[in-house]
């Protein structure tokens, strides 16, 4: 008997506008998502995060911080081979191609927001109340996004699942 197909999840990753954007994105159609150092991100990164998964484009330490995008998920984790680069801003000496230690994944662009999303807007949507990325102290870079949550977003956004 063939295994239960897994449903999609949802996720948000977050990326400061000056670093990549969502219009980098857009331009470059694909891209690995890679330099996260964070041990709870990694692992989601890592073990959770599956092909067909939907995301959220978040740009952070930015006016206004938003929602501007959606992308979804075109290959798992895999070793974060920028750490293995010494010249990389994100090298990391302990980990190695035998042993890695941090993981990315490939996205794709879907599109853009109808307008961005901006955290303030967020924080007045009620079924949005329990989201992560409006806790206090939530500074994790990728994060879980509920079904809930994600159908909100998209409906606020203008943005349609049709893929």
């Amino acid at each position: 008997m063939a295994a239960a197909k897994k449903p999609r999840r949802y996720w948000l990753f977050k990326s400061e506008p000056e670093s990549y954007s969502f219009e980098d994105l857009e331009r470059d159609r694909r891209t690995f998502w890679h330099g996260v150092r964070n041990f709870q991100a990694r692992n989601l990164l890592r073990d959770e995060i599956r092909v067909g998964d939907g995301v959220l484009f978040y740009h952070s330490n930015s006016k206004p911080m938003a929602i501007v995008g959606v992308a979804r998920v075109v290959k798992a984790g895999y070793p974060d081979h920028t750490a293995f680069e010494p010249g990389s801003d994100y090298h990391d000496p302990k980990s190695s191609p035998d042993d890695p230690t941090w993981f990315m994944v490939d996205i794709a662009s879907v599109g853009p927001m109808r307008e961005p999303l901006a955290r303030e807007l967020l924080k007045e949507q009620p079924e949005l109340e329990d989201m992560m990325l409006l806790q206090r102290g939530s500074r994790l870079s990728v994060q879980p996004v509920t079904k809930k949550e994600w159908e909100a977003i998209l409906a606020l956004g203008g943005q349609r699942e049709s893929w």
